[in-house]
Protein backbone atom coordinates (compact mmCIF):
# COMPACT_ATOMS: atom_id res chain seq x y z
CA UNK A 1 0.00 0.00 0.00
CA UNK A 2 2.99 2.21 0.94
CA UNK A 3 4.52 1.65 -2.62
CA UNK A 4 1.66 2.54 -4.50
CA UNK A 5 0.91 5.78 -3.17
CA UNK A 6 4.88 6.73 -3.49
CA UNK A 7 4.33 5.40 -6.80
CA UNK A 8 1.63 7.55 -7.41
CA UNK A 9 2.85 10.41 -5.34
CA UNK A 10 5.89 10.44 -7.60
CA UNK A 11 3.86 10.11 -10.97
CA UNK A 12 2.30 13.01 -9.74
CA UNK A 13 5.38 15.16 -8.76
CA UNK A 14 6.77 14.06 -12.64
CA UNK A 15 3.30 15.29 -14.36
CA UNK A 16 3.81 18.51 -12.14
CA UNK A 17 7.10 19.25 -13.26
CA UNK A 18 6.40 18.39 -16.89
CA UNK A 19 3.93 20.92 -16.62
CA UNK A 20 5.71 23.24 -15.11
CA UNK A 21 8.37 23.06 -17.58
CA UNK A 22 6.54 23.38 -20.30
CA UNK A 23 4.38 26.47 -19.13
CA UNK A 24 7.72 27.87 -18.24
CA UNK A 25 8.62 27.47 -22.68
CA UNK A 26 4.99 28.65 -23.69
CA UNK A 27 4.39 31.74 -21.09
CA UNK A 28 7.07 33.82 -22.53
CA UNK A 29 5.92 33.27 -26.33
CA UNK A 30 2.37 33.72 -25.07
CA UNK A 31 2.96 37.20 -23.72
CA UNK A 32 5.29 38.04 -26.60
CA UNK A 33 2.52 36.90 -29.08
CA UNK A 34 -0.37 38.85 -27.62
CA UNK A 35 1.89 42.05 -27.10
CA UNK A 36 2.63 41.82 -30.62
CA UNK A 37 -1.22 41.44 -31.22
CA UNK A 38 -1.58 44.74 -29.22
CA UNK A 39 1.29 46.53 -30.89
CA UNK A 40 -0.78 45.22 -34.49
CA UNK A 41 -3.91 46.14 -33.80
CA UNK A 42 -2.97 49.61 -31.87
CA UNK A 43 -0.77 50.61 -35.13
CA UNK A 44 -3.81 50.00 -37.26
CA UNK A 45 -6.28 52.01 -35.12
CA UNK A 46 -3.76 55.16 -35.13
CA UNK A 47 -3.03 54.92 -38.94
CA UNK A 48 -3.79 58.20 -40.65
CA UNK A 49 -7.06 58.57 -41.96
CA UNK A 50 -5.97 61.54 -44.09
CA UNK A 51 -4.63 60.60 -48.34
CA UNK A 52 -1.24 62.78 -48.78
CA UNK A 53 -1.15 64.81 -45.69
CA UNK A 54 1.92 66.12 -46.48
CA UNK A 55 1.45 67.09 -50.13
CA UNK A 56 4.17 65.26 -51.44
CA UNK A 57 2.38 64.21 -54.64
CA UNK A 58 1.85 65.72 -57.06
CA UNK A 59 5.45 66.35 -57.60
CA UNK A 60 6.31 70.20 -58.40
CA UNK A 61 9.85 71.45 -59.97
CA UNK A 62 12.48 71.92 -57.03
CA UNK A 63 12.33 75.70 -55.97
CA UNK A 64 9.34 76.56 -57.55
CA UNK A 65 5.55 76.00 -56.86
CA UNK A 66 2.47 74.80 -59.31
CA UNK A 67 -0.95 75.79 -59.02
CA UNK A 68 -4.49 74.10 -58.87
CA UNK A 69 -7.72 75.74 -59.62
CA UNK A 70 -11.22 75.38 -58.46
CA UNK A 71 -12.90 71.66 -58.26
CA UNK A 72 -9.02 70.16 -59.43
CA UNK A 73 -8.52 66.78 -57.51
CA UNK A 74 -4.58 66.24 -58.85
CA UNK A 75 -3.31 66.88 -55.49
CA UNK A 76 -3.68 63.36 -54.40
CA UNK A 77 -6.35 62.69 -52.02
CA UNK A 78 -7.56 66.38 -52.16
CA UNK A 79 -9.52 68.84 -53.70
CA UNK A 80 -9.29 72.07 -54.20
CA UNK A 81 -12.06 74.72 -52.57
CA UNK A 82 -12.47 78.25 -54.09
CA UNK A 83 -10.24 80.17 -56.67
CA UNK A 84 -7.28 77.76 -56.22
CA UNK A 85 -4.53 76.45 -54.09
CA UNK A 86 -0.57 75.60 -54.43
CA UNK A 87 1.65 72.92 -54.03
CA UNK A 88 5.47 74.66 -52.91
CA UNK A 89 8.70 73.22 -52.98
CA UNK A 90 10.71 73.13 -49.91
CA UNK A 91 13.64 74.54 -51.78
CA UNK A 92 11.26 78.01 -52.84
CA UNK A 93 12.71 81.33 -52.32
CA UNK A 94 11.33 85.15 -53.51
CA UNK A 95 12.78 88.49 -52.32
CA UNK A 96 14.85 87.33 -49.49
CA UNK A 97 12.56 84.83 -47.93
CA UNK A 98 13.17 81.02 -47.41
CA UNK A 99 9.76 78.44 -47.24
CA UNK A 100 10.87 75.35 -46.09
CA UNK A 101 8.23 72.47 -45.92
CA UNK A 102 7.42 71.21 -42.06
CA UNK A 103 7.54 67.67 -43.32
CA UNK A 104 8.75 65.88 -46.51
CA UNK A 105 9.66 68.24 -49.69
CA UNK A 106 6.65 70.16 -50.46
CA UNK A 107 3.18 72.07 -48.98
CA UNK A 108 0.51 73.73 -49.49
CA UNK A 109 -0.36 77.71 -50.07
CA UNK A 110 -3.89 77.79 -49.27
CA UNK A 111 -3.63 81.40 -50.59
CA UNK A 112 -3.00 79.66 -54.52
CA UNK A 113 -1.01 82.45 -56.94
CA UNK A 114 -1.71 86.14 -55.95
CA UNK A 115 -5.49 85.16 -55.67
CA UNK A 116 -5.67 85.31 -51.69
CA UNK A 117 -9.18 84.46 -50.98
CA UNK A 118 -11.44 82.19 -49.28
CA UNK A 119 -9.95 79.16 -50.37
CA UNK A 120 -8.26 75.50 -49.97
CA UNK A 121 -8.17 72.05 -49.98
CA UNK A 122 -10.99 69.65 -48.53
CA UNK A 123 -10.56 65.79 -48.36
CA UNK A 124 -13.25 62.54 -47.53
CA UNK A 125 -12.40 60.05 -45.64
CA UNK A 126 -14.14 56.86 -44.07
CA UNK A 127 -15.06 57.09 -40.52
CA UNK A 128 -16.87 55.14 -37.97
CA UNK A 129 -19.49 56.73 -36.18
CA UNK A 130 -19.47 57.50 -32.39
CA UNK A 131 -15.33 57.57 -32.50
CA UNK A 132 -13.49 60.71 -32.00
CA UNK A 133 -10.68 61.72 -34.11
CA UNK A 134 -7.78 63.71 -33.38
CA UNK A 135 -6.29 65.93 -35.80
CA UNK A 136 -3.07 67.53 -36.23
CA UNK A 137 -1.59 70.00 -38.52
CA UNK A 138 0.89 72.77 -39.11
CA UNK A 139 0.31 76.41 -40.41
CA UNK A 140 3.51 78.00 -41.93
CA UNK A 141 3.76 81.94 -41.50
CA UNK A 142 5.88 84.49 -42.65
CA UNK A 143 6.19 88.02 -40.49
CA UNK A 144 6.70 90.49 -43.62
CA UNK A 145 5.04 93.98 -42.35
CA UNK A 146 4.44 95.90 -45.47
CA UNK A 147 5.42 93.44 -48.16
CA UNK A 148 3.15 90.50 -49.52
CA UNK A 149 3.77 87.94 -47.07
CA UNK A 150 1.57 89.55 -44.64
CA UNK A 151 2.52 88.74 -40.73
CA UNK A 152 -0.07 86.29 -39.67
CA UNK A 153 -1.30 83.43 -41.18
CA UNK A 154 -4.93 82.24 -40.40
CA UNK A 155 -6.51 78.41 -41.02
CA UNK A 156 -10.36 77.87 -40.64
CA UNK A 157 -10.98 73.98 -39.57
CA UNK A 158 -14.24 72.66 -41.15
CA UNK A 159 -15.84 69.15 -40.63
CA UNK A 160 -19.23 68.60 -42.86
CA UNK A 161 -19.05 72.13 -43.45
CA UNK A 162 -19.05 73.41 -39.82
CA UNK A 163 -16.53 75.39 -38.09
CA UNK A 164 -14.66 73.17 -35.37
CA UNK A 165 -11.42 75.69 -35.12
CA UNK A 166 -9.61 78.98 -36.23
CA UNK A 167 -6.15 78.49 -35.98
CA UNK A 168 -3.90 81.93 -36.31
CA UNK A 169 0.11 81.74 -36.33
CA UNK A 170 1.95 85.13 -35.94
CA UNK A 171 5.21 83.65 -34.90
CA UNK A 172 8.80 84.25 -37.14
CA UNK A 173 9.40 88.39 -36.38
CA UNK A 174 12.73 89.14 -37.31
CA UNK A 175 13.22 86.09 -39.32
CA UNK A 176 13.24 85.39 -43.23
CA UNK A 177 12.20 81.78 -43.10
CA UNK A 178 8.49 80.57 -43.01
CA UNK A 179 7.85 79.34 -39.20
CA UNK A 180 5.69 76.43 -38.32
CA UNK A 181 3.00 76.11 -35.42
CA UNK A 182 1.30 72.72 -35.05
CA UNK A 183 -2.36 73.00 -34.39
CA UNK A 184 -4.96 70.24 -32.87
CA UNK A 185 -8.35 69.87 -32.65
CA UNK A 186 -11.16 66.81 -32.74
CA UNK A 187 -14.44 66.05 -33.81
CA UNK A 188 -17.10 63.02 -33.11
CA UNK A 189 -17.92 60.84 -36.50
CA UNK A 190 -21.13 61.16 -36.66
CA UNK A 191 -21.41 59.03 -40.34
CA UNK A 192 -19.22 56.50 -42.78
CA UNK A 193 -17.92 59.29 -44.41
CA UNK A 194 -16.50 62.91 -43.03
CA UNK A 195 -14.86 65.53 -45.08
CA UNK A 196 -12.43 67.56 -43.50
CA UNK A 197 -11.73 71.09 -45.12
CA UNK A 198 -8.70 73.91 -44.29
CA UNK A 199 -9.50 77.84 -45.84
CA UNK A 200 -7.20 80.18 -45.88
CA UNK A 201 -8.18 83.74 -44.08
CA UNK A 202 -5.60 85.54 -44.49
CA UNK A 203 -6.88 89.08 -46.09
CA UNK A 204 -6.21 89.89 -49.18
CA UNK A 205 -3.06 91.34 -49.20
CA UNK A 206 -0.94 88.28 -47.62
CA UNK A 207 0.17 85.49 -50.29
CA UNK A 208 1.33 83.17 -47.96
CA UNK A 209 -0.54 80.63 -45.38
CA UNK A 210 1.22 77.26 -45.19
CA UNK A 211 -0.59 73.90 -44.52
CA UNK A 212 1.38 70.49 -43.99
CA UNK A 213 1.58 67.26 -42.29
CA UNK A 214 -2.33 66.74 -41.87
CA UNK A 215 -2.36 63.90 -39.43
CA UNK A 216 -6.25 62.60 -38.63
CA UNK A 217 -6.71 59.63 -35.81
CA UNK A 218 -9.03 57.77 -34.40
CA UNK A 219 -9.20 57.59 -30.68
CA UNK A 220 -12.14 56.24 -28.14
CA UNK A 221 -14.94 54.55 -29.39
CA UNK A 222 -18.04 54.45 -26.87
CA UNK A 223 -18.12 50.98 -25.20
CA UNK A 224 -14.75 50.02 -26.50
CA UNK A 225 -12.26 48.80 -23.61
CA UNK A 226 -9.42 50.46 -22.90
CA UNK A 227 -5.80 49.46 -24.23
CA UNK A 228 -5.01 48.12 -20.94
CA UNK A 229 -8.36 46.17 -20.80
CA UNK A 230 -7.83 45.08 -23.64
CA UNK A 231 -4.00 43.12 -23.30
CA UNK A 232 -5.56 41.93 -20.26
CA UNK A 233 -7.99 39.77 -22.03
CA UNK A 234 -5.72 39.17 -24.83
CA UNK A 235 -3.12 37.50 -22.14
CA UNK A 236 -6.01 35.93 -20.27
CA UNK A 237 -7.26 34.11 -23.52
CA UNK A 238 -3.66 32.94 -24.68
CA UNK A 239 -2.73 31.82 -21.56
CA UNK A 240 -5.73 29.73 -20.78
CA UNK A 241 -5.78 28.24 -24.44
CA UNK A 242 -2.19 27.60 -23.87
CA UNK A 243 -2.74 26.02 -19.94
CA UNK A 244 -5.82 23.72 -21.36
CA UNK A 245 -3.39 22.34 -24.13
CA UNK A 246 -0.85 21.10 -22.18
CA UNK A 247 -2.77 20.22 -19.20
CA UNK A 248 -5.16 17.79 -20.82
CA UNK A 249 -2.79 15.31 -22.29
CA UNK A 250 -0.69 15.35 -19.28
CA UNK A 251 -3.57 14.43 -17.02
CA UNK A 252 -5.09 11.69 -19.26
CA UNK A 253 -1.90 10.38 -19.17
CA UNK A 254 -1.69 10.11 -15.65
CA UNK A 255 -5.11 8.91 -15.20
CA UNK A 256 -3.94 6.06 -17.77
Amino acid sequence: MIEQVTRSYEHRARVSRRLANVMRGILPRTVIFAALILVFAASAARANSIVNGSFETPLVPVGSFANFLSGSTDITGWTVVGPEASIVSTNYASLGFTFPAEDGKQWLDLTGDLSNRVEGVEQTFATTPGTHYSVSYFVGNQVNPGGPWGTTSTVDVLVDGALIQTATNSMGAGGTTQVWEQFTTSFLATSSSTTLEFLNEDPLSDNSNGLDNVVVTPGSVVSTPEPSTLLLLILAAVCAHGFYRVRRPMLHGYHM
